[in-house]
Parts: structure tokens; sequence; C-alpha cells
């Protein structure tokens, strides 16, 4: 086939893929993002361009170059090598991690379970899709320069640059990459994408799909959806093997997430004590030591546990196991938000899903701040029943059915977590001085703590590396 030929060829497979696109329904979030949609762009400006013999020139290179940019900052920056070009690539992420009634079938039945009607729509779709990943950066190329030939002889200007040679920064790798990936391959090489409905419907059963099966760690912004709730890209990488001491009290929390995420029942948790002790990381290592088996990690503010039913009507239903995960959770006296949390503890009319719990850290075992006065009746004038308002508040922390006490550690335990964390580090200092130097550290800053110990070793790790390398 001639040059001409081939571009002729290019063009009309974009005016073909431009009328396929718009019938998708079932996959039609594959496109619904900047990409997707500075691509459909493009299809329209080629085919009215095409249709109509009036072209654009400056229109067409700015959405062409909008395209490019958004491909850029992707491909520039993926964590592993692509599979085809950076449009490619982009296409199957789309199609694996996409939300749709079919991805959340495969969560909760076997394929035999799904509905024939809905796996032969997306044996269709994935035809349409598998066109769409055909739009190679030198088809599209060739297919701009066919056109601008065709109007007064224009030929392809310096901005038509392909994106195919953009290169990943590969590092790092994406939750599931390597399952992922394999299938990524096999859609690549496959003359039938519709031959490869099962895989892809085993592949959301095993890897979830949305915003789940892209990360492991969310925040709850609230607002109107789809901005209420936010993937952390990464999370905190701390691991249960580095948290030195109170290995009696993590043990019951990690008890109890095994029982969560082994489907029997398990308990609410409120990590109780002194600042600095390690409860929050405590509840993140236990992320990092479990998302494999399907533990997710929810942050919800204190401020937003209103919110609470719209977060389970999200989550309810769902192959994963979510905590919910409020830090530093307290209230002044004046604050009502309590009984919104009180309502999700045990009370509420709608139910708590069996795949959700809450973990909570506070630094007041009571966690509604209390006054002599609530206890003395007489002594608050306006309140008839006070001894009613002291249990209501005294009943909040009562309601998480396991509390963990994380005590500030005495001497001796405050250098067992300095002299295990500068091994760790492979810190070479003489034992005498490092206890001495620890000590020291305590006294100046904030008192004893496993906050204060790690920021101590982090501190003598900057200062000999800073000598070794001097």
């Amino acid at each position: 086939m001639s040059d001409s030929a081939a571009m002729a060829s290019d063009l009309g497979l974009f005016l073909d893929v431009r009328r396929q696109a718009s019938r998708l329904a079932l996959f039609r979030g594959v496109l619904d993002d900047e990409i997707g949609a500075s691509l459909r762009q493009l299809l329209d400006a080629v085919s009215v361009a095409h249709e109509t013999g009036r072209l654009d020139i400056d229109a067409l290179a700015l959405v062409y170059a909008r395209l490019f940019v958004f491909l850029a900052a992707e491909a520039e920056f993926y964590p592993q090598p692509l599979v085809g070009d950076a449009w490619q690539n982009h296409l199957l992420d789309r199609l694996l991690q996409d939300e749709n009634t079919l991805s959340r079938k495969a969560q909760v039945a076997t394929a035999d379970e799904i509905g024939p009607a809905l796996l032969d729509l997306a044996r269709s779709e994935l035809r349409v899709l598998a066109s769409l990943y055909c739009l190679t950066a030198q088809r599209v190329c060739r297919a701009i320069d066919h056109l601008l030939g065709s109007h007064n002889g224009h030929r392809a200007a310096d901005w038509l640059i392909a994106w195919d040679s953009l290169k990943p920064v590969n590092k790092g790798a994406a939750l599931h990459a390597g399952e992922a990936l394999v299938l990524k391959r096999e859609l690549a090489s496959a003359p039938d994408w519709a031959e490869l409905a099962n895989a892809l419907v085993a592949h959301y059963a095993r890897a979830g799909s949305g915003i789940f099966g892209r990360f492991r760690a969310f925040r709850w912004l609230g607002g109107p959806w789809p901005a209420c709730l936010e993937g952390i890209a990464e999370p905190d990488p701390i691991l249960l093997s580095e948290l030195i001491a109170y290995d009696a009290e993590r043990k019951l929390l990690v008890r109890n997430t095994e029982q969560f995420l082994a489907g029997f029942p398990a308990n609410n948790v409120l990590l109780y004590g002194d600042r600095g002790t390690g409860k929050s990381s405590t509840v993140k290592a236990l992320l990092n030591a479990y998302w494999q088996r399907g533990l997710r990690l929810v942050e919800v503010p204190r401020q937003l546990l209103f919110e609470f039913p719209r977060i389970i009507t999200l989550l309810r239903g769902r192959r994963e196991r979510f905590i919910l995960f409020v830090d530093d959770l307290s209230f002044d006296e004046r604050e009502t938000d309590y009984k919104a949390l009180k309502a999700i503890l045990e009370g509420g009319l709608e139910a708590r899903p069996d795949n959700v719990l809450l973990y909570a850290t506070s630094n007041r075992r009571h966690l509604i701040q209390e006054h002599f006065s609530d206890r003395q009746g007489a002594a608050n004038e306006d309140e008839i029943h006070a001894q009613d308002t002291a249990q209501e508040k005294l009943s909040l922390s009562d309601r998480f059915g396991i509390t963990v006490t994380f005590l500030a550690p005495d001497q001796e335990r405050y250098l067992e977590i300095v002299f295990a964390l500068a091994a760790q580090r492979g810190l070479v200092i003489e034992h005498h001085d490092l206890r001495a130097r620890a000590l020291a550290w305590a006294a100046r800053h904030n008192g004893r703590s496993g906050r204060t110990a790690r920021q101590f070793v982090d501190q003598l790790t900057g200062e000999l590396g800073m000598r070794q390398e001097g």
C-alpha cells in the first residue's frame, strides 16, 4: 500500500472509530476522563473537517496539543513499561479499572452467575474498544496529515508530534500491577477482544474496579459525588515490624482485624493513650500488612462523621473490607457531632455493613469534655437531668467494642525503642553514647514517647550520615 493509500485508510479508521465510540454504554466510563475527552474532541474535529470541507488548523492543533500534553503527563511518570504507546496503555488501564455494572457484578458473583445479555453487551463493546486501541500515534498523525493535505495542499506542521516516543519513569508499581500487566499484554495481542471477556471478569473479581482497584487508602472529602472520596497514591509505608514495643496492645488490634478479614464478627476499636505512642502508626501499618487480603483504609475527618450514611452506601456490598479511620477523636462539651458517632457505632436505623469497621484514636479516654458540674446536678441550674447528660457523654466510649490503651513509655521502654530503631537503621554508635544522647533529647523535646524516639533517631541518622560524607 502506498503512503497516500495508507494515509487515506487511517483517516477512514478515524471516521469509523468516531461512530463506534459514540455507541459505548457499558464501558462509557473508559473515555470519561481528560484524555478520553480530548481524544473524542480530536475525533470530532477531524470528522467534521472531513465531512464539511472546512478546516480550522489552529483549532485542530490546539485539540491535538491538549491530548498530547495529557498523555505525556501520564506516560512520562508511569511506574512501569507501557503496553503499546501512551494512548494504548492509557486505554488498557482505563478498561481494567473501569467501574461499571459488569465489574461490580464480578466482585460478588461468579462468571456463571452473570447474565448472558450483560456478557454479550460486554463482548460487543470490547470490539469497539479494540478499534480505539488501533489509533496508534503513527496512525493518528497520518490521518491528520492526509486531512491537511486534502485542504489546499497543507502538510503537517511542527505541532504534529507523535506520542509514541514518550518514556515512562519505570519506578515503582501500581496496585495489582503484575496481574494487570499480563491481561494488558493479552489484550494488546488478541485478534478479537471479545474472546477475553471472561478473563476481564476474572480480573475485576480479583483486583476490584474503579477507585477501589487503583488505591488501597482513601480520604473522605465530603461534598457532592464524585469528589467525596479521594484515593491516596502513596500512603504511609510504615510496617508492623518497624513498630517497637506495645506488642501486647498491638496484638489485640491485629487479632480483631484478622477476624474482620476472615468474615467473622469483629469490633470497632478505640485506641486511647498518650501522644506519640504509635496509635495512628499502628492503624496505618495494618493497611500495609493486609491490603493484599482486601483491607482498605478510609480516613474520615471528625467533622464529617455526620456523612456516615453516604459513606456506607458507597462501601456496602463491595468485595473489599474497609476500616474507617478517625484520628485524634475528641469533642468539646458544646459539640453535638458525637451523636452522629454514636449512631455509627450502635443504634442508628441503618445497619453498619459487614465489610466496614471504625478504628479511632484519641488522647482522651472519655471522648467528650466533662466538668465536675456534669456530675453535680445541683451545680448546673439550667440542666434538669444533669446525670442523664453525663451518662450520655460517658456512653460514647463504651460503644467501642475494644479499647486499646497506649501509655507513655517509662525510661526503660523509651530506651528499648531507641535501641531497636537505631539497630534497624544500622547506626554505628557506642551504646552508652546513644543512651545518654537519647535521654538528653527526650528531656529537651516533648518527653519520652515512641514519636520522640523516632525523631531522635531520624536526627541522629542524618547527623551520622553527614559526618560520614563530610
